[in-house]
């Protein structure tokens, strides 16, 4: 958006708030990478510690079954932000260039910026810390902060060892909480829009010292597995499960407990920022009148399935945190077991802020779920990994069908860790169906140079203390 255009939007938004039209609510928008649902008030890991993001569950309405649209960062974010499915866009795969399937004033804060928000973001929103100028008043420069800590060498990512030396501050996102808390303080009458994308607890996992003690070594408990899990599995699944190979140089090297020791280390540092988030929207004179929505981009396996990373269409690579709240909408305490994915969050956010959704905007809203949380509703959630491979979960079951005409189908309700594969079984050709239904009718073709696993840990940098663009 060119600038003349910009401040005429502005003018035409600020002649608005002196004639006493409504105040628009103000949005803090908090993405969260790699982040899975070890969460306190998800109930799926005894050991993690997160008591500000729990606390920021009984602020509102904490989903527990909310999954993620892609599990791959550039492919998720691409759908979030940009309003339509993979299957629409062909967007599929972490290296698929999100740019060319994402145009620019389709993004999800550009309906915001268009009716007079001031929009500012920090940290990782789109994927690679890209975005599109236009799109945004203002984004954090983070050229040369490293996302992994000083001192801190190129490797996997997992065997990281502990770091002495850090303190909370040389990690970028302690940077991004600070510019973000700025923005919360800021006097004005402009509603704001404010997108805090944290990178932790995405790999490497280095964090200062403290946080690995709080998880002693010997204390670290194994998650619910079983080394016949993929014998019931299809092909294609089991292609997914192993790209890398890493479970069994994780066995062989004795190193399982040390990963997921460094995983929910990396958490509970995540954690303290979110807290540090909290504390000032605390103080901020205008938080009667702001929405939250918090979010993990997608799951994270640590060994189930022998299964590590994303990159996979079970429950621990899609399952995330999600969580709203929504003033004079949500109520404190309020949980969902509805399904959802976070396709709705371009859309919902759009309605509560009194905004025209787009028209290229996929997805349902869930303000009816966020007014009531056990509300009725009849949509699943779906995820996608590549083209013609999608994953349709209710509150009952996951099916799964891959572009080979494989099958999953597990009993969520008797089954939570997807250990005994019904999808041969002739008396569930029902349930089989009824889901299916869901499943779209046309794929877009892939047409980008990503992979079904290609990752996406950060290069380390230079620690630089970050600018604001203007």
């Amino acid at each position: 958006m060119h600038l003349i255009a910009r401040c005429l939007l502005l003018a035409v938004a600020a002649a608005s708030l002196q004639a006493g039209a409504p105040s628009r609510p103000n949005v803090l928008f908090i993405a969260v990478d790699d982040l899975n649902h070890w969460v306190g008030h998800l109930n799926r890991n005894a050991q993690t510690r997160t008591p500000n993001i729990d606390r920021l569950a009984r602020m509102g309405v904490a989903f527990r079954n909310a999954y993620c649209i892609v599990p791959a960062c550039e492919p998720a974010r691409g759908a979030l932000m940009g309003g339509r499915r993979p299957w629409s866009t062909g967007l599929y795969f972490n290296g698929d260039k999100w740019k060319n399937y994402v145009p620019a004033g389709q993004g999800l804060t550009a309906p915001f910026l268009r009716a007079g928000y001031r929009v500012s973001g920090a940290g990782k929103i789109y994927h690679g810390d890209q975005y599109y100028p236009s799109e945004w008043t203002e984004y954090m420069d983070s050229t040369g902060l490293s996302a992994t800590g000083k001192g801190v060498g190129k490797n996997d990512g997992f065997h990281l060892p502990m770091k002495h030396d850090l303190k909370d501050e040389d990690l970028m996102d302690w940077h991004t909480v600070n510019y973000c808390i700025e923005r919360l303080a800021r006097p004005g009458n402009e509603p704001f829009f404010i997108a805090c994308g944290l990178h932790k607890p995405h790999l490497p996992f280095a964090v200062p010292r403290k946080y690995y003690d709080l998880f002693p070594l010997e204390s670290i408990e194994l998650p619910p597995y079983r080394k016949d899990d993929l014998d019931d599995v299809p092909p294609a699944g089991v292609r997914m499960a192993k790209p890398q190979n890493d479970h069994a140089q994780f066995v062989r090297d004795g190193n399982w407990k040390d990963a997921i020791r460094s995983y929910l280390a990396t958490i509970a540092y995540t954690d303290m920022n979110v807290g540090r988030l909290l504390d000032a929207f605390d103080k901020s004179p205008r938080r009667d009148n702001t929405i939250i929505v918090f979010w993990g981009d997608h799951g994270w396996s640590l060994g189930e399935k022998d299964h590590w990373r994303k990159f996979a269409l079970w429950e621990e690579p899609t399952r995330a945190p999600f969580i709203w709240v929504a003033p004079g909408v949500t109520r404190p305490g309020g949980v969902s077991t509805r399904p959802v994915d976070f396709q709705c969050i371009y859309r919902t956010l759009c309605e509560l802020a009194g905004l025209a959704v787009p028209a290229h905007v996929e997805g349902p809203s869930i303000v009816p779920l966020l007014r009531d949380p056990q509300a009725a509703w009849d949509q699943p959630a779906i995820t996608t990994h590549g083209y013609r491979n999608h994953s349709i979960r209710t509150e009952q079951w996951r099916y799964i069908r891959y572009a080979d005409g494989g099958e999953e189908l597990y009993d969520e309700t008797k089954d939570p860790y997807e250990w005994t594969n019904l999808a041969a079984r002739p008396e569930y050709a029902a349930a089989k169906a009824a889901l299916a239904r869901w499943l779209p009718a046309t794929d877009a073709p892939h047409r980008g140079a990503g992979r079904a696993d290609e990752g996406d840990e950060p290069t380390p940098a230079r620690s630089k203390r970050p600018k604001a663009k203007r």
